[in-house]
């Protein structure tokens, strides 16, 4: 798929006893869900949240999961919001797949691998390999998949735990750029941003392991409350309203909703 070359730089360093624990300078955990179970996030959100936003939208609804590692969440996700019993086993009911389509990509292609090889709703959740800041990939790649069904953004968006990965490789600047492509794309975003003690300890990972510190860490002025800073960027630079906020997962990340 396109950005699956670019894509292929970033995949986490394979040691002999497996992926080496923290060398993931892009946040691609080869096991991340076992650390930040799925569970945490959904039973923060509302039963029928997909109703109550959009009761009379077109169907299939259109979602996003920008760095969906190896799809856990997003399969999670996509059946809570459409009430679907919590078992990889269960097929997928007649009518789902014209209720909501979802689109998950990552930087890493090993990991859509594996999202794609365990996806138990292969009508529905598309998984793909692609660096969501390459433009040259992202918008030829973004907009066929819109046009298969006439629309030209998506009705929900999902980013969960990633801001700081784009933030530590891509700068202040990078990390708004981020923020106005996903406010451009989505009416609704549920996004869960890493606190600051999060930067620390990915800082501090890559130097246990002997690496070159990530490029923009010390040289980033939106720091402190990344909670803050990221509702002041979408409400303020990004013309998004924050919705709601679902609380905190037991890990102290927010779940905050926005609308455009």
């Amino acid at each position: 798929p396109p950005g699956a070359g670019s894509g292929a730089k970033m995949a986490a360093p394979i040691s002999r006893s497996g992926p080496e624990p923290g060398a993931a300078p892009y946040g691609n955990f080869p096991n991340y869900s076992r650390f930040h179970p799925p569970e945490g996030r959904i039973s923060l959100l509302p039963q029928g949240l997909l109703r109550s936003l959009f009761p009379a939208a077109t169907r299939p609804l259109l979602g996003l999961d920008v760095g969906c590692n190896s799809g856990e969440l997003s399969v999670a996700l996509y059946q809570h919001l459409l009430g679907l019993q919590d078992s990889s086993s269960s097929p997928e009911p007649p009518g789902a797949d014209k209720e909501l389509k979802l689109l998950c990509c990552d930087i890493d292609p090993e990991l859509i691998r594996r999202a794609q090889q365990s996806s138990p709703f292969p009508a529905s959740i598309s998984f793909a390999s692609l660096d969501i800041m390459d433009s040259g990939a992202r918008e030829p790649f973004l907009s066929s998949f819109l046009q298969r069904f006439g629309r030209s953004s998506f009705d929900i968006g999902f980013c969960m735990s990633v801001t700081m990965w784009i933030h530590l490789n891509h700068g202040d600047r990078g990390l708004l750029e981020f923020l106005a492509l996903l406010a451009s794309l989505c009416t609704f975003l549920l996004v869960e941003p890493q606190p600051w003690r999060c930067y620390r300890a990915a800082a501090r990972r890559l130097r246990r392991l002997g690496r070159d510190d990530f490029e923009h860490f010390r040289s980033l002025r939106i720091n402190g409350d990344m909670a803050e800073s990221i509702t002041r960027i979408l409400t303020q630079e990004c013309a998004m309203e924050l919705v709601c906020s679902f609380g905190s997962t037991s890990w102290d990340r927010s779940l905050l909703l926005f609308r455009s």
